[in-house]
C-alpha cells in the first residue's frame, strides 16, 4: 500500500516528467526555426536562388502536411468558406516572413538575421497595444528597451557598422514586422480545427506568396521574358530543380514541418509564458550554429546583447510563469 507521501512524490515526479517533456518539446521546436538561416546561407554557397529555396520549402511544407493530416487528423473538421479563406489569408505573412528573413541573409550575417528577427517581441507589444487600446504596462515598456539595447549590442552596430549592409538590415525588420502580423494573425483564426490541419490552409496560402515572388524575380524573366520588377531584385537562370531534394526539403523540414509539431505539442504542456522563454533558445542556438557551421565571427558584446533580449522575454512573461505552474 503506498502512502500518502509515497503519492505526493509519485504525483510530483509525474508533473516535473511532464514539464520536461514539454520543455524539451518546444526547445527543439524553437531550435529547428534557428536552424534556418545557416541552411539557406549554405544554399546560396551552393548556387541557388531565393526563389528556389522558399518555392521548395512551401511546396514540400504544404505535400507533407497534407499527408500528415490525412494519416493523423482521423476526426476531420469541417472546414467552411470561411475558415478557408481566413486561413489563406494568414498563411500570407507567412510567406511574406521566409521571402524576407532569406533575403536578408544574402547581405547580413545569420547570427545578425536572427536578432533583427527577434524584434518581433516588441513589435507584438505594439500590436497588443493598438489592438487592446490601451498603453503597455511598465514592465512591458523596460522589456522593449532591454530588446533594443540588446539588439544594437547583437548586432554589434558599434564596433561593425561598415560591415552591416543596410539592405539586409531592412529586409530583416521587414521580415520581424511580417512575423508579428503572422503571430497576430493566426492566434484566433479557425482555432477549433486540428493544428495540423490549420497549418496545411496556411502553407496554401504561403505558397501562394512565394509563388508570386518566385515569377517576378527568376520564372518570369527567364521563363517568359517579363521583367516587371527592378533588375538588382532578378535572378536570371532557369529554375534549379535539384533543390528539392537537397536545401528545400531541408528547410521545409526544420521551418515547416518540426517546428509547429513540436511547440504545439509543447505549449500546452508547459503553459505560455514557461514556453515563451524556452523559446528564445532560438537566438543562442542560431547564433551558436552560425558561428560554428559558417565561421561566422560572433563578439562577446553579442552574445551579452542576445543574453540581453533572452532576459526582457523572461520578463515578458514572468507573470505568465506561476499560474502555468500551479496548472501543472
Amino acid at each position: 500500500m503506498i502512502s500518502s507521501s509515497g503519492s505526493l512524490e509519485i504525483q510530483a515526479n509525474s508533473r516535473f516528467n511532464s514539464l520536461l517533456s514539454g520543455a524539451l518539446f518546444v526547445a527543439l521546436g524553437s531550435s529547428s526555426y534557428g536552424m534556418l538561416s545557416t541552411f539557406v546561407k549554405l544554399a546560396y554557397k551552393h548556387g541557388y536562388s531565393t526563389a528556389e529555396v522558399t518555392i521548395s520549402q512551401v511546396i514540400w511544407g504544404a505535400l507533407i502536411l497534407t499527408i500528415m493530416n490525412s494519416l493523423f487528423n482521423k476526426n476531420q473538421e469541417k472546414t467552411n468558406s470561411q475558415d478557408l479563406r481566413q486561413l489563406v489569408i494568414a498563411g500570407f505573412p507567412v510567406g511574406l516572413t521566409s521571402v524576407l528573413y532569406y533575403m536578408s541573409v544574402m547581405y547580413i550575417d545569420a547570427s545578425v538575421a536572427v536578432v533583427l528577427l527577434m524584434q518581433s517581441v516588441w513589435m507584438g507589444i505594439v500590436i497588443e497595444s493598438v489592438r487592446g487600446k490601451r498603453a503597455p504596462g511598465i514592465d512591458k515598456v523596460l522589456a522593449v528597451v532591454m530588446v533594443l539595447c540588446g539588439t544594437l549590442m547583437a548586432t554589434n552596430v558599434f564596433g561593425a557598422a561598415h560591415k552591416l549592409d543596410m539592405r539586409g538590415v531592412v529586409l530583416a525588420v521587414l521580415a520581424a514586422m511580417a512575423f508579428s502580423w503572422a503571430l497576430a494573425s493566426t492566434q484566433s483564426v479557425a482555432a477549433h480545427l486540428h493544428p495540423i490541419k490549420r497549418s496545411q490552409i496556411m502553407m496554401y496560402g504561403a505558397c501562394v506568396v512565394v509563388g508570386i515572388f518566385g515569377f517576378l524575380t527568376q520564372l518570369g524573366p527567364y521563363y517568359f521574358g517579363m521583367h516587371l520588377i527592378g533588375e538588382q531584385f532578378i535572378h536570371n537562370q532557369a529554375f534549379n530543380f535539384p533543390i528539392f531534394l537537397s536545401y528545400g526539403f531541408i528547410v521545409a523540414v526544420f521551418g515547416t514541418v518540426i517546428p509547429p509539431i513540436m511547440l504545439n505539442k509543447g505549449f500546452p504542456i508547459v503553459g505560455v509564458g514557461l514556453g515563451s522563454i524556452i523559446s528564445a533558445l532560438e537566438l543562442p542556438f542560431a547564433m551558436t550554429i552560425s558561428y560554428s557551421v559558417l565561421s561566422e565571427v560572433v563578439a562577446g558584446t553579442q552574445w551579452l546583447g542576445a543574453l540581453i533580449i533572452i532576459v526582457a522575454i523572461v520578463l515578458l512573461n514572468f507573470k505568465m510563469i506561476v499560474p502555468d505552474a500551479r496548472n501543472h
